[in-house]
């Protein structure tokens, strides 16, 4: 009797193993075994049932975390990344709770882009991940091939998240150029993309250049938790603006950290500054000013002034002859009376020429060169941990610059803080040798290279607001939430 109930048991319990039977049908049916070779014995006691039993599955999150995962893998989402910054991508993905789609972008031998898209868009709505990165134009091109990839395959949305958004540097008229940031807004809109994701513009009115919605979300909140949580003694600092048009952020640093201000003036602008004006050093182009009249408008003008003098009469005992119409208009003031005028200057608004001044200017006035005043501080950095906030980093030379003048006015700890990180040329070795102490980003920007370069440079991860933008546009929630707040000077 106990062989049989060994060899059932053994027997039970390899069917257990291999996944046939779970646990407590196996206790089970040894029990039973038990009773019918064994009446005596009594079956399986309850506490050994009860702690046979399946558990709770346990979670982390709070059942109504406002960022948390509420039926966003619904089927008819895609996620689809380019090759600008991937890791980005995938922390996106992460916590949606959804895999990235299987999309193959790459170039051929002759550097055409190539995109193929291996699952079925047919649709759905399709999230394209591409930021500005170093090789911008190659960025800039898998996005809009992306895009109208997407478009040709039945695609039912197609929204573009994209942190940095190329060229936004480009939003204003220079001379001889033009507006790259709206026609790059252009190209996006037809290639097919209905809705844009993105953070920190350079300037907010780049908004305007899209034909399709447009969300600018801001990531100054990561950055002010940043100050609050890292900085022990940040109410000791003073946010700075390294040049007068960041002023407006600085400013809204400092009335949200309760903290004063200071202002950096005076520092030259170069050719390579963006908001550098470059006067025009052509000389002579082969214009004049004013254009030299035609030789009939000449002599027209010559025969209106001639049948003007006739019509004034000159002063008494002045020889007859012709006068200009400002010297009849002198005499005739000279004389105690107004001038009398036609009934055509009446009718057609002439202006009575002795309103009119002159300058002294014979042509159009040449506007005089800027000058160059020294750099100087405005505000009180002595003893104080000084923070220059700004909406990105690209050439450093201007921050170290201005740390360099910050330390000299006795500020003992500075910090850079801005909201994408593209540290172009040598910016890891020119930040490692100023007298910065830590330069603060966000990772809208891949600079993984720069960081092994330079350990004052710190990420900080924005990826749950990206994924949260997503997660409420999809489900058709407001977008007001991660707004809160926010001003225009943000």
């Amino acid at each position: 009797m106990l062989l049989f109930v060994s060899y059932h048991s053994c027997k039970l319990i390899h069917l257990a193993l291999v996944g046939s039977l779970s646990r407590l049908d196996v206790f089970s049916s040894i029990g039973r075994a038990l009773s019918m070779r064994v009446p005596s014995l009594l079956p399986i006691p309850a506490f050994i049932l009860a702690t046979l039993r399946p558990r709770e599955p346990q979670t982390d999150l709070p059942l109504h975390s406002p960022l948390m995962n509420t039926g966003v893998c619904n089927g008819d989402i895609m996620i689809l990344a380019g090759n600008s910054h991937p890791a980005l991508a995938q922390l996106i993905a992460d916590r949606l709770g959804v895999r990235l789609g299987a999309c193959l972008v790459y170039q051929k031998t002759d550097r055409e882009t190539m995109v193929e898209i291996q699952e079925s868009v047919r649709s759905r709505t399709v999230y394209i991940l591409q930021t500005g990165s170093k090789d911008v134009n190659n960025s800039i091109m898998e996005l809009l091939v992306m895009a109208y990839a997407c478009k040709t395959s039945s695609a039912r949305n197609i929204i573009g998240v994209i942190p940095y958004l190329p060229y936004s540097k480009q939003s204003k008229m220079r001379k001889r150029g033009c507006i790259v940031s709206k026609l790059l807004a252009k190209m996006m809109c037809k290639a097919g993309l209905t809705h844009i994701i993105t953070m920190d513009l350079h300037q907010k009115e780049i908004q305007g250049f899209f034909d399709c919605p447009v969300d600018n979300l801001r990531a100054s909140p990561f950055l002010l938790n940043y100050i609050v949580e890292q900085i022990p003694d940040y109410r000791n600092s003073v946010i700075v603006a390294k040049d007068p048009a960041s002023c407006k952020r600085a400013t809204s640093y400092a009335e949200r950290l309760r903290v004063g201000i200071a202002v950096i003036h005076g520092e030259a602008k170069t050719r390579f500054d963006d908001d550098y004006e470059d006067a025009d050093e052509d000389g002579d182009d082969g214009r004049t000013s004013p254009p030299p009249l035609p030789a009939r408008q000449q002599g027209r003008l010559h025969s209106s002034v001639s049948m003007s003098s006739f019509m004034e009469r000159s002063e008494p005992g002045a020889e007859p002859g012709p006068v200009t119409a400002a010297a009849a208009a002198a005499a005739a003031l000279r004389r105690g009376r107004p001038r009398l005028r036609s009934a055509a200057s009446v009718c057609f608004g002439e202006v009575d020429p002795s309103r009119i001044m002159s300058v002294g200017v014979t042509g159009v006035p040449m506007q005089a060169a800027k000058e160059k005043p020294p750099i100087s501080v405005v505000g009180d950095v002595g003893g104080r941990i000084a923070i220059m906030v700004d909406d990105m980093i690209d050439d450093v030379r201007s921050f170290v610059a201005a740390a360099e003048m910050l330390k000299e006015r006795g500020a003992y700890k500075i910090y850079v803080m801005a909201t994408h990180g593209l540290l172009s040329a040598d910016a890891p070795r020119l930040i490692e040798e100023s007298a910065i102490d830590e330069v603060v980003v966000t990772n809208t920007v891949p600079h993984d290279v720069q960081k092994i370069h330079c350990h004052k440079i710190k990420t900080v991860d924005v990826s749950i607001l990206l994924s949260e933008a997503i997660r409420r546009l999809h489900n058709k929630e407001s977008l007001s939430y991660l707004f809160r707040n926010i001003t225009m000077e943000d």
